[in-house]
């Protein structure tokens, strides 16, 4: 079948497969920072969320596990439907898909201002997370398709610093909304950012970046991706089952039984298809398996801190919306600080030592948070939120550059879909266990404080696996 391209020169000439896209720096330059624009939707989204819960938890009385489902209602989605927009690009252009991402981002929001009862709400973060699946990945994809792998890391340092600088600012402008008008006008100004980024997208992305190739949709593995989207989703209820099934967590063997059965499906039919929906090959790529792995366990241990930090602040220290906000836009600040810089230290001296550093501040800080007194000075708090913020960058691009090592043109968009399907598969589990273990010590009567810290500690051990992964990394750090 041969391919054709959108109308862009020089973009998607009959060269090999694994030539790359020529474009001039300063074209380069444009489509990075419009790249920018839809990227922000997810943090957006996500910084909006960690200062809402609180409230949102009072106001439908429900428990942290159906609290946790709030964030994981976008987060589900969000992770199974990474690796269908990544492979569909390679077949139906990444532009069109990003398009088509922020329009269904912008009904789902739409939803969720609107939403009547806490069902409807989450129904609308359901859909804001189908649409928000393509955007990073589909970014990410074509940076790597534009970028050189000895500019890559500077390129993906810069572009990542979009969402800890969103998320910096996010947190204090919705607990200011909150505090005025509620949680709902606190995801209003995300609808404004929908229009800023499919402009962006329309005008200064061109088209021709990706092959387009006739009948793509047609012969996609629909049953491939749906295998996989059950598999993942029955974990999640698995790990959180109490508001599906009305079962206590990890006890429905039935959702356990589906989710072996259906992954053992979609390894089955991966391996004997002709056009997989993942390619399983990739995992032989040392450097994308253990960078995967590390960025699931990284998106692990925020997600965590993304339910427990709002919680515990609002429970311990009594905080109002925007003092919460505050404090959330912490981490996102000292995140926004180390990216740019670590990408280039990365090419450099290669991944490995940054992400091990990474997830060691990481440990240390779950750890502390597992010790601190209810008493201890909110100025403390933010010393180590920021100490927590320039780990979790350091591990983010890190890891970000290195599982784009040695991949083709053609691989980038499944890869980048896959990677952020593995990266938020960590993030949907994160964030389930966080609230089903801080229920469960609730429900054994422990006193607040010591229900916190007892899932702090427990948290404190995934960096430490990430840690040692991190060691096995090795990649050139020059063409």
């Amino acid at each position: 079948m041969t391919a054709t391209s959108e109308p862009y020169p020089s973009a998607d000439e009959p060269d090999p497969p694994t030539t790359r896209p020529t474009i001039p720096p300063e074209l380069a330059k444009q489509i990075l920072i419009s790249l920018i624009f839809p990227t922000m939707l997810m943090p957006l989204a996500s910084a909006t969320t960690r200062v809402a819960l609180p409230i949102i938890r009072d106001d439908f009385m429900i428990g942290a596990d159906v609290t946790a489902w709030v964030a994981a209602a976008f987060t589900l989605p969000f992770m199974v439907l990474m690796a269908v927009f990544g492979r569909l690009s390679d077949g139906l252009g990444k532009r069109r898909l990003l398009l088509a991402g922020v329009a269904i981002y912008s009904i789902g929001t739409v939803l969720t201002v609107a939403a009547p009862n806490l069902a409807w709400l989450i129904v609308g973060r359901a859909i804001q997370g189908i649409g928000g699946a393509g955007l990073t990945p589909l970014a990410m994809a074509l940076i790597a398709a534009i970028y050189p792998s000895k500019e890559r890391g500077s390129a993906l340092g810069a572009w990542t610093t979009v969402g800890p600088a969103t998320g910096f600012a996010t947190p204090l402008i919705a607990g200011f909304l909150i505090d005025q008008w509620g949680w709902r006008m606190a995801f209003m100004p995300l609808l404004l950012f929908c229009l800023i980024a499919l402009l962006a997208i329309l005008y200064k992305v061109p088209p021709g970046l990706s092959n387009i190739v006739p009948g793509y949709a047609r012969r996609f593995d629909w049953i491939g991706a749906g295998l996989l989207t059950i598999s993942l989703s029955f974990l999640l209820f698995y790990l959180s089952s109490r508001p599906i099934t009305g079962i206590e967590p990890l006890q429905d063997w039935r959702l356990l039984g589906v989710t072996l059965i259906a992954m053992a499906g979609f390894i089955m039919r991966e391996n004997n298809h002709a056009n997989p929906f993942i390619d399983l090959t990739l995992f032989s790529n040392p450097l994308f398996s253990r960078s995967a792995i590390c960025a699931s366990l990284r998106m692990f241990i925020q997600a965590g801190l993304s339910i427990l930090l709002p919680l515990y602040l609002v429970d311990i220290y009594d905080l109002n919306a925007a003092t919460l906000g505050g404090m959330l836009m912490i981490t996102s600040g000292s995140m926004a600080l180390v990216t740019r810089a670590i990408g280039k230290l990365a090419d450099r001296v290669g991944s490995r030592l940054p992400a091990l550093v990474g997830f060691g501040v990481q440990a240390l800080v779950m750890l502390i948070y597992s010790q601190m007194p209810g008493t201890t000075p909110l100025w403390i708090h933010v010393i180590v939120l920021i100490v927590y913020g320039f780990g979790a960058g350091a591990v983010l691009v890190s890891l970000h550059r290195t599982a784009m090592v040695g991949l083709s043109e053609e691989q980038t968009g499944t890869a980048a879909g896959v990677y952020g399907t593995i990266r938020f598969a960590g993030a949907a589990v994160g964030t389930a266990l966080a609230g089903v273990m801080l229920q469960s010590y609730l429900n054994q009567n422990l006193p607040e404080l010591n229900a916190y810290q007892s899932v702090f500690f427990w948290y404190t051990i995934f960096p430490l696996i990430g840690a040692s992964i991190v060691l096995g990394l090795s990649e050139p750090t020059s063409e």
